[in-house]
């Protein structure tokens, strides 16, 4: 399969470039070298499936560890991270409506008002790794691969990924209750006592309403009421 996707290189003495094809190209002369009998099977390697990046977009990210390992071994760590995103999130003006931090990996709410999720996210897990391994002695990657994300487009997707947030260290078992969880946001977001300077509530709370203590009560009612939807 290589020669096939050999891309545009060096220039040789000849003056020619390598050719440059693409993959629908490439799977059709496999398929026909495969069906000839003069090649066998090829395993054929597709591109990932590009990202919607939008202005204003909203976003359930979230990202884990390798292997399953730890990706916060302490409180410490998720001091560190939050440190992280509150500086990213004030450096690409976004708002952070909710935020869920596990063992092995972390949820996020996201809007950004520039088409900037990739620039910001990488930055984020780059910091994070790099501070990860200095300070606990490791090395190589710390995360299992990029952030994955979903775009969210509706307010019925976006309730939904609301509670599930909420809702991770509960079926994790880590808490009998959503507010029990100091690492996540919903416990400030349904009392209205935030502490955390990038949180941003709104981007929750105005599916409910102005009004924000009965919109505090719908959001409180949504989440523990009602039964769990994977988002």
């Amino acid at each position: 399969l290589t020669p096939f996707l050999t891309g545009p290189g060096p220039v040789s003495r000849y003056g020619a470039r390598p050719r440059q094809r693409s993959v629908a190209k490439v799977c059709r002369t496999c398929d026909r070298l495969t069906r000839s009998g003069n090649a066998a099977p090829t395993l054929v390697v597709l591109p990932r499936e590009p990202r919607i990046l939008v202005p204003g977009g909203i976003y359930h990210v979230t990202t884990r560890a390798c292997g399953e390992r730890m990706l916060f071994r302490d409180n410490v760590d998720r001091q560190i991270f939050e440190m992280l995103l509150g500086a990213v999130v004030d450096k690409h003006s976004w708002e952070c409506g909710s935020i869920c931090l596990m063992g092995t990996h972390y949820h996020l709410l996201l809007v950004t008002p520039e088409a900037d999720l990739d620039a910001g996210m990488h930055s984020l897990n780059g910091r994070y790794a790099q501070t990860f391994n200095h300070r606990h002695g490791t090395r190589g990657h710390v995360f299992q691969s990029r952030y994955q994300c979903r775009f969210i487009q509706t307010d019925g997707h976006l309730s939904e990924v609301t509670r599930y947030i909420a809702m991770n260290p509960v079926e994790a078992g880590l808490c009998r209750r959503p507010g029990d969880w100091p690492w996540s946001s919903y416990r400030e977001t349904i009392t209205g006592r935030r502490r955390r300077p990038y949180l941003s509530p709104s981007v929750v709370l105005d599916m409910f309403g102005r009004d924000r203590d009965l919109a505090r009560a719908r959001l409180q009612a949504l989440v523990e009421d009602t039964p769990l939807r994977a988002s």
